[in-house]
């Protein structure tokens, strides 16, 4: 596997809108920060790649790492992974090759 850092990415969250909005999100992006997507990349100290990452608040991103009761569906992970991504073409962090 391709370990994908960057700080780029991961400092893109700060002020942004969580995009998971799961049940009981705080909705206030001075508690959004990246949070790793559980895509069977992860494990004891090894998060995902930061390009399966989503912007999220404290709330939502413990209840992703099951820090905090509470529950979500693969919907809402992917909806918020498309979120973020399209994000980060409108701010230059993503390109795709060939796309004008």
């Amino acid at each position: 596997m391709t370990r994908i850092v960057s700080k780029k990415l991961r400092d893109s969250a700060r002020g942004q809108d969580c995009t998971l909005r799961l049940p009981g999100c705080r909705f206030n992006p001075e508690y959004t920060v990246l949070c790793h997507l559980p895509v069977g990349m992860k494990g004891m100290s090894m998060k995902s790649p930061d390009l399966f990452a989503a912007f999220g608040c404290d709330h939502c991103h413990g209840v992703i790492d099951g820090r905090i009761k509470g529950e979500y569906d693969h919907s809402d992970l992917l909806r918020a992974l498309a979120e973020t991504q399209m994000k980060w073409v409108q701010m230059g962090l993503l390109t795709v090759k060939g796309v004008a």
